[in-house]
């Protein structure tokens, strides 16, 4: 069974960057544009991994985090940060909020690919 993978991003070419790189790798990607979105889909599909823009249009992406580590049902998924904030600091802060991960964008197929892989099979492990 493929591994799911949500991704929270409003912007298309993100969006369609992802949906490449992902699906060349044989996941299964499900898509959202904004933080209400996926918050609900996180809850419906219980993906396997989140990939979670920060700077979303209706709901910043670390209060979507925050809502997710908040809920027991789906606390567990892992959050990674993909976001444009590369700033000194910007990573801690995602962390902080409760993302497991940091992907700094432009994404880079190697760097996302190894991380996605770093944290499903982490989760894998907690599962075991």
């Amino acid at each position: 069974m493929a591994i799911r993978v949500l991704c929270v991003e409003d912007n298309p070419q993100n969006m369609r960057l992802v949906r490449k790189i992902l699906f060349s790798a044989g996941y299964e990607l499900l898509e959202a544009q904004d933080g209400t979105s996926g918050l609900a889909a996180i809850r419906a599909h219980k993906p396997d991994l989140v990939l979670m823009d920060v700077n979303l249009p209706d709901i910043d992406g670390l209060e979507v985090t925050k809502q997710i580590k908040a809920d027991p049902s789906i606390a567990a998924i892992p959050v990674l940060a993909l976001t444009a904030n590369a700033m000194h600091g910007d990573r801690d802060r995602c962390l902080a909020a409760g993302c497991d991960g940091y992907v700094p964008k432009p994404i880079t197929k190697t760097e996302l690919l190894n991380t996605i892989a770093f944290f499903v099979k982490k989760s894998e492990r907690n599962h075991a």
